[in-house]
């Protein structure tokens, strides 16, 4: 099944994208269910009258995240390419809420900063409050899966030596543009173009690291709401944007997330 959230006439709105890659509306927002997404048969809050074309509606992002986790060097190849050890166990940062941003809308490229990197990623979209959980029931918390672009200001990283400053500008976390919740998370082809020249091409079955042992190595840690985000890492092939770039991140089950620079 597949959810997006949109703007019709100004009204943010929420639904299920059909057979016919139409939009059928739902009653309420599915966020508005935040207390558990996964127990809500969707099929009964259809507003079967209401549907809409793709192409008429404004695409917003998918989910309102209260927080968004993120795990770094989580593919072989990208820490070869970076020439750093492979990690033992996940290594977290995070990003504010205020980062998210929506498909096919703009990321700032702050004055603060000389480099701006894109970083596809398969992002967890978590479906109910969850706190110490095991890999074997991961599954169960998981509403669905989106893209996410981890934009990354590469030089002020190096500067600091910690992540929060460069992960953390407003505009710095596109996602969308839907939330899939039937595929395979373990087997999906990701790739990052820049101005249709292919930066990133790989499969989420060369993580170091499951969403399944992420989803339950950071709920031993902090408590996950429903709506919150895990963005699983990026492969090899991170590198600059620069003003005017177009950056598209596919994911095969998912879709395409596309940002202006």
């Amino acid at each position: 099944m597949k959810f997006i959230r949109f703007i019709d006439n100004e009204i943010k709105k929420s639904g299920i994208i059909n057979e016919n890659n139409e939009i059928n509306e739902l009653k309420y927002d599915y966020l508005d269910y935040n207390t558990d997404l996964l127990n809500i048969e969707f099929e009964k809050e259809l507003n079967k009258n209401k549907s809409y074309k793709l192409s008429d509606v404004k695409v917003i992002e998918p989910v309102e995240a209260s927080k968004i986790v993120c795990v770094g060097l989580n593919y072989v190849e990208h820490g070869e390419e970076l020439k750093m050890e492979l990690p033992n166990e996940p290594k977290l940062f995070l990003k504010p809420s205020t980062t998210i941003l929506g498909h096919e809308e703009k990321i700032d490229y702050p004055s603060m900063t000389k480099q701006v990197d894109y970083e596809g990623e398969l992002a967890i979209v978590i479906g109910k409050k969850c706190k110490d959980i095991e890999t074997n029931n991961a599954k169960d918390y998981i509403f669905g899966y989106t893209i996410l672009n981890d934009v990354t200001a590469r030089d002020l990283q190096s500067i600091d030596g910690q992540w929060t400053r460069a992960k953390s500008f407003d505009t710095f976390c596109p996602i969308g543009p839907i939330i899939n919740t039937k595929m395979d998370p373990k087997n999906q082809k990701i790739k990052t173009e820049v101005n249709n020249i292919i930066k990133q091409d790989s499969n989420t079955k060369n993580m170091i690291f499951d969403v399944y042992e992420l989803l339950s190595f950071i709920s031993k840690i902090m408590t996950l709401n429903s709506g919150d985000i895990i963005a699983t890492g990026t492969p090899k092939g991170v590198g600059p944007l620069n003003f005017g770039d177009i950056v598209e991140i596919t994911i095969e089950d998912i879709g395409t997330l596309r940002n202006y620079i």
